[in-house]
């Protein structure tokens, strides 16, 4: 796989300290960080994620982003890699790569200014998505400096598991975020995911504060997170960050190392819906708990120049490479 010079990296003795992810991984030469696709060679950090393994048109609802200029077409990209071991992962081929025997996809390089080009043709924003895009963030950056002057969004769907180094650099790349809240407490985080979940929860602020339009995806996952207790828990921290935070629940799909769990049941539906007729805002929580669409009430959506307007989601045929396909979750 070819690689490129990575940024995010900083003389530590006689290590190389990888400031991009919390993992802060201390690199002798040669080495590998946990990551599995950032490495040290001599005395520089290089990344295998300047490439992807997809160039997908969807609809924007696919990241999900519900209330993100509703009905665009999204150029979405794949890079490799990711900071997270989770069991049940969908896309473990191309995230869990360097890890998982059988893990590994067909990958092409990104030319950053003719995937602009060609998002900005068709009127739409550019995505990273499937794997981890942090692990990308010297592609993001460049595709960045060709999108702002075309206007052209830039989105992310991640796990948040960045340091705030990271995120001082990242931010103004970004437009939209869809970001995943796994857990209810740090061990079951540390459980799912092989990460701590403090930084995510430091991440989701951040990015809202940041000024992105922020939405939440919480998969129900039988018997760790379904449970009405941890729902609640999720719930606040979603509610934390603001009434316009979007939050979806979404259906468990058996996969890679989970494929003896059965998909989402009756106890993930009552959990889910329990939070609305309590009281929580029915148009900030979609349920995707039959892999359906849900269309939710009219709310405030963030529509084309990052204005905001009023209105119901309308997905419309795709400007390039034929209509949208049913919404689901990229990840």
């Amino acid at each position: 796989m070819s690689v490129v010079k990575a940024d995010f990296a900083v003389p530590d003795g006689d290590a190389l300290l990888c400031t991009l992810c919390p993992f802060l991984c201390r690199l002798a030469p040669g080495q590998a960080g946990r990551c599995r696709v950032r490495r040290r060679e001599g005395d520089r950090l290089v990344t295998e994620t300047f490439v992807t393994a997809a160039s997908h048109w969807h609809p924007v609802e696919r990241k999900p982003l519900y209330h993100y200029h509703p009905g665009m077409s999204v150029l979405t990209l794949a890079a490799p890699g990711c900071t997270f071991t989770c069991g049940y992962c969908q896309n473990w081929r191309v995230s869990q790569v360097g890890r998982v025997a059988g893990a590994g996809a067909a990958v092409s390089p990104v030319d950053p200014a003719a995937i602009v080009a060609e998002a900005a043709a068709c009127g739409g924003g550019i995505a990273l998505s499937y794997a981890e895009p942090a692990l990308a963030a010297e592609l993001t950056l460049a595709l960045a400096a060709h999108a702002r002057p075309a206007s052209v969004p830039m989105m992310w769907k991640t796990n948040g598991f960045l340091t705030d180094t990271a995120l001082d650099r990242l931010l103004p790349a970004l437009d939209a975020v869809n970001v995943d809240l796994k857990a209810a407490d740090e061990p079951s985080h540390r459980a799912l995911t092989g990460a701590p979940l403090a930084p995510v929860l430091t991440a989701m602020r951040r990015l809202v504060m940041g000024g992105l339009w922020v939405e939440v995806s919480t998969p129900l996952l039988p018997g760790f997170n379904d449970d009405e207790r941890s729902v609640r828990t999720m719930a606040r921290v979603v509610a934390g960050l603001g009434p316009e935070v979007p939050w979806h629940l979404l259906r468990f799909q058996p996969e890679f190392r989970w494929k003896d769990r059965g998909p989402a049941g009756r106890r993930d539906r009552g959990a889910a819906r329990g939070l609305r007729s309590r009281g929580h805002r029915a148009d900030a929580l979609r349920l995707s708990l039959r892999g359906a669409r849900r269309a939710a009430p009219r709310r405030r959506c963030r529509s084309r120049g990052g204005a905001e307007r009023t209105g119901e989601r309308r997905g419309r045929p795709g400007p390039c490479r034929g209509s949208p396909a049913q919404p689901r979750s990229a990840r």
